[in-house]
């Protein structure tokens, strides 16, 4: 493909998020330049910020921008100035609003250690051999959409409440995407649960078997409850390919499967919705899953590979370039393996490098999207 137009949304967010966008903006700039794509990029506000600018944290400009767009890049959003549990406006309502709006029910967030990072991982090495997994999390139903609220009792103290609701329909288009996925790859699935306690699990559980066995009889189908799988992602990583959940469990899972990887600042996600991104239904939204790093905002040392492969999300899932996306991730992985890292990856974290790099421990963050576009570009 010679030249493809698309138009690209990018929201920056708060804390760490414009820092670690501006270099994904920079990739997405280096394969328009190496394969001679046009790519159109609009900012627009979300989050806090848009909070501060016109007291929404998801402006309807901006909700219209991502409706008319081929994707999202999305920085992160939140921290401590808006972090009050009793403000009636919060940054993290932007984002769960953002993913309704748009009917992106699927998460994906690929784990893979990256050879020359074991040693950022507490996990034996020998553990870390061949981890490549997926989990699938089902993103707009379950507790954090479910009415919920709280009232005072008598006598004193109050009553809080939330409400975990999952329908058929739901479960069935998630567990259709994940399905696809595992066929794509090695053919195994592990649904999670609590069946042995939760209505919803039940209905799960119920659910993901029959669309499984009759939609995909071809794949090896494993569920596990949630607590075993929790305990299992350390013991056994290597053992999972695709991993289907529901919205709250997902959450919990994939800050466990960080440490796989060995930091939360390089692990990608794919929010896609029905035809799997942008172009083909709604348009894709892609994140880094780590926050808005409120402590080291403003410093230059924020890890950007986690943006700088939810990019190549991006190229793949909502632009078909899986040529593109491939260099990306190629290119990531040859700057990790050549040392260059923000201090958040050093094995000397913490210590000084003699001022080799003008940074305590490692590169800064431009530097690394530095070496990755140049990589990209010149191999």
């Amino acid at each position: 493909m010679a030249e493809r137009e698309a138009l690209i949304a990018v929201l920056p967010g708060d804390g760490v998020g414009p820092e670690v966008v501006a270099e994904g903006i920079r990739v997405l700039e280096g394969v328009a330049e190496r394969w001679g794509h046009q790519f159109e990029i609009r900012e627009g506000l979300v989050g806090g910020r848009a909070i501060d600018e016109v007291g929404d944290p998801l402006p309807a400009e901006t909700l219209e921008l991502c409706r008319e767009a081929d994707a999202i890049l999305l920085g992160a959003v939140g921290g401590p100035k808006w972090d009050d549990p009793e403000a009636p406006v919060r940054p993290e309502m932007g984002l769960l609003r953002l993913r309704k709006e748009l009917g992106l029910f699927a998460n994906l967030r690929p784990v893979r250690p990256i050879p020359g990072l074991e040693y950022a991982s507490p996990i034996r090495p020998e553990r870390l051999e061949g981890v490549d997994l997926v989990v699938v999390r089902e993103l707009t139903g379950g507790l954090y959409f479910g009415e919920k609220g709280r009232e005072p009792l008598e006598g004193g103290g109050e009553r809080a409440y939330d409400t975990c609701v999952y329908t058929t329909a739901e479960i069935e288009r998630v567990t259709r995407i994940a399905g696809g996925l595992a066929r794509e790859r090695s053919g195994r699935i592990t649904s999670v649960d609590k069946a042995n306690v939760l209505e919803t699990s039940r209905l799960w559980r119920r659910v993901v078997s029959r669309v499984l066995s009759e939609e995909f009889p071809d794949l090896e189908v494993e569920h596990l409850l949630v607590d075993a799988c929790a305990m299992h992602l350390i013991e056994r990583p290597a053992a999972f390919d695709v991993i289907v959940t529901e919205n709250m469990f997902g959450d919990i899972l994939t800050d466990e499967a960080s440490v796989l990887a060995g930091s939360l600042g390089l692990l990608p996600s794919a929010s896609i919705g029905d035809g799997g991104g942008g172009g083909r239904g709604a348009p894709g939204l892609y994140e880094p899953i780590h926050g808005s790093a409120p402590d080291i905002a403003g410093e230059g040392i924020a890890n950007p590979l986690g943006t700088i492969l939810s990019v190549a999300l991006l190229l793949r899932h909502s632009l078909g370039m899986e040529r593109e996306a491939r260099v990306v991730e190629g290119a990531v992985d040859d700057v990790v393996q050549r040392g260059i890292v923000t201090p958040d990856l050093r094995p000397d974290h913490g210590a000084d490098d003699g001022g080799r790099t003008g940074q305590i421990g490692g590169h800064r963050t431009r530097g690394v999207g530095t070496a990755v576009v140049e990589r990209l570009l010149h191999g």
